[in-house]
């Protein structure tokens, strides 16, 4: 029984590839361009909405990427990035998420003189100013930070030190993002040996718009915890005519060992990474047993909500409420805080909340006939 809208928006649900510029609400960022003197492309809140979708849905990583300058350019200062995060917090759990990894890189908000240790206080103010928003609108939420370095600057090791660094005040990993193309993860590899060495987690954007070879490199040789996006992933299996597949020796590796991937399906369409939501790789990862995860990616630039995502994928696949839990267990079984936090949500939130909508379907179905 497929869910429904409402049911769908009440699911707790659990994000671990977020980007903090990418889900700005255009409102917001029309009035913290007006307080530095921004220009932006576009000055209504729906016609500028609309620019960022247009803008992005070009089939192309690249030109994708270039609609965050505008975010970027407008989150320059303490204030603007403190609003942000306590926004983004409240934005995310109104829609049903219980937890959430959100990532952003320091090393883009100083341009008018913040430093990169001013950068994280601010954001992670920010969030906790919207953890207790939303906890007073009855809608709690917890959110944990992952630092990102721009794969195509130098600046990896310094951001890693500042996760080891701030790592007991709500930053829980370390990513690298970025054009893939030209940039491999390999000339990062002091930062992820001393994350290693710190005993920190890591993710590493791989096999979005390059395929198999970023995978393996962000894998083999620099250690990643989880592939952010991943979708790649599919190149390395032979589907056969009666449907059975072939899984080549990375692809065994990546199901075998459990690695999650993040993925990501409405931006995927938008970056060329798949076809469309019905042919999208998730359907058959999924199937063939792969640790699938739902994420957003930029909310903002796809015009997208988990439930959104959530919706898509059970229209395209069949999906229903127990397959939702599948997916949302699994982001917490991957996620990076301490085991015994995931496995107090998984048990004390998530559970507990599709059971609840498990049982109110089966009262609507017991009243149905009556109501008749």
């Amino acid at each position: 029984m497929a869910p429904t809208p409402d049911e769908i928006a009440a699911a707790p649900k659990v994000l671990l590839h977020d980007h903090l510029d990418g889900g700005l609400r255009p409102q917001t960022v029309i009035e913290l361009a007006d307080e530095v003197g921004y220009e932006l492309p576009v000055r209504d809140p729906e016609g500028l909405r609309a620019w960022f979708v247009d803008s992005a849905d070009s089939g192309s990583l690249e030109r994708y990427l270039t609609t965050f300058e505008h975010t970027v350019g407008v989150m320059q200062t303490a204030d603007a990035l403190t609003r942000v995060a306590a926004e983004c917090a409240e934005d995310l759990a109104a829609d049903g998420v219980v937890y959430a990894e959100v990532r952003y890189a320091p090393e883009l908000h100083v341009e008018q003189g913040l430093s990169l240790e001013e950068v994280v206080a601010a954001v992670e103010k920010g969030f906790r100013l919207g953890e207790s928003r939303a906890a007073a609108a009855g809608r709690p939420i917890r959110i944990g930070s992952l630092l990102a370095a721009m794969r195509q600057a130098a600046r990896s090791r310094e951001i890693a030190e500042l996760v080891v660094a701030h790592r007991e005040a709500g930053v829980v990993g370390f990513d690298i993002a970025g054009a893939e193309a030209g940039f491999p993860p390999t000339r990062h590899l002091d930062a992820f040996e001393y994350l290693k060495r710190e005993n920190a987690h890591f993710t590493i954007h791989a096999g979005e718009a390059f395929g198999l070879p970023s995978i393996w490199e962000a894998l083999q040789w620099c250690g990643a915890d989880r592939l952010g996006h991943g979708v790649r992933i599919i190149d390395d299996v032979e589907v056969h005519p009666d449907g059975s597949a072939t899984l080549g020796r990375l692809a065994a590796y990546v199901r075998d060992k459990r690695i999650p991937l993040e993925l990501c399906p409405s931006s995927n369409i938008q970056t060329g990474a798949a076809p469309s939501i019905a042919e999208h790789p998730f359907g058959l990862l999924a199937r063939l047993r792969f640790r699938v995860t739902v994420n957003t990616d930029n909310r903002l630039m796809s015009a997208t909500s988990m439930s959104h995502e959530f919706t898509q994928l059970s229209e395209a696949f069949g999906y229903d409420l127990d397959d939702f839990q599948w997916f949302t267990v699994n982001a917490l079984k991957s996620a990076f805080i301490p085991f015994d936090q995931r496995l107090a949500l998984i048990n004390d939130v998530v559970k507990p909340g599709y059971a609840a909508l498990g049982a109110r379907r089966a009262f609507a179905r017991v009243q149905a006939p009556s109501a008749s």
